[in-house]
């Protein structure tokens, strides 16, 4: 039995506030870590991974949560650098004032790097099979490195005032966003020991899903609300950024995400039928893109 996406959410967040603070040593450091940490959101990777371990039959544990939630630390360094005034300058986040508002450029970039480095800690620092272990701080680090999230946020910074064409934004996000979701069902099958044509489905439709989370979070952008969104909206025209709105208009986007969709759904499809379990669950998380 999967557990509902409330049920998950909730261990990844008792998960964080019970373990987070007892591993950093500096008292303003750790507020800032946890600040941003404990600000909400969806949870939305780790909760991935422990659904796709579920669908594949696997049963949760401690070891298996602190793997999986090392994801959101990860995804919090990001957004917390992506905000600060090098980067976006963004002043909010998930409703509140953003890190580096509240602690300064400095501590916020510190926090930042506290976050990465103890995602890869926890990712390790666990009773998971040593296999397990080394196959899945690789593939994090590949999703978050020079060829994924942070190659997409250099090519992000390079194309404000360039006008990217299609393959070249598809391109673009599917680094910046699509790959930590990608690693984050992939996971799901590195745990479980999944064989290899079990976990080209679970990137394809990782991949798939990243794509259409990306295109919703430019078009909420425009047709979207500061509260709906926790942030400032309508911040990308103004800086000029490549987005799916932005060239293809609304409708245009839409279309873009009802095809990621599809791909996504062609993927859940294709599990069911390998792996002869049902993986309905993931039809939770495609219920989130509501325009």
């Amino acid at each position: 039995m999967v557990d509902s996406i409330e049920k998950l959410k909730q261990r990844v967040e008792d998960y964080l506030a019970a373990n987070l603070a007892a591993d950093i040593d500096q008292s303003t450091l750790s507020a800032s870590m946890v600040y941003s940490t404990m600000a909400g959101g969806k949870r939305l990777r780790p909760i991935l991974t422990l659904a796709t371990v579920e669908l594949l039959g696997g049963q949760l544990n401690d070891d298996i949560v602190r793997a999986a939630t090392a994801l959101e630390l990860l995804h919090t360094y990001s957004l917390i650098h992506d905000d600060l005034p090098a980067m976006d300058n963004d002043d909010l986040r998930r409703g509140k004032p953003t890190n580096h508002r509240q602690f300064g450029a400095g501590m916020a970039t510190l926090a930042g790097d506290g976050l990465l480095t103890l995602a890869f800690q926890w990712v390790t620092d666990n009773q998971l099979p040593a296999g397990t272990k080394a196959e899945l701080a690789l593939e994090l680090a590949k999703a978050a490195g020079p060829a994924g999230m942070v190659a997409g946020q250099a090519r992000d910074i390079e194309g404000e005032g360039h006008h990217l064409n299609l393959d070249q934004l598809r391109y673009l996000h599917r680094q910046k966003t699509g790959a930590l979701i990608h690693y984050a069902v992939l996971a799901g099958g590195i745990i479980t020991d999944q064989p290899a044509e079990v976990r080209k489905l679970l990137a394809k439709f990782g991949d798939s899903y990243g794509l259409a989370f990306q295109i919703y979070d430019d078009l909420m952008d425009v047709v979207g609300s500061t509260a709906q969104m926790g942030k400032k909206v309508g911040k990308d025209a103004g800086e000029h950024k490549n987005t799916y709105p932005g060239l293809l208009g609304v409708a245009g986007a839409e279309e873009q995400l009802h095809r990621a969709l599809a791909g996504a759904r062609s993927a859940q499809a294709e599990l069911a039928q390998v792996t002869g379990n049902s993986f309905a669950a993931y039809d939770d998380f495609l219920a989130y893109f509501k325009l």
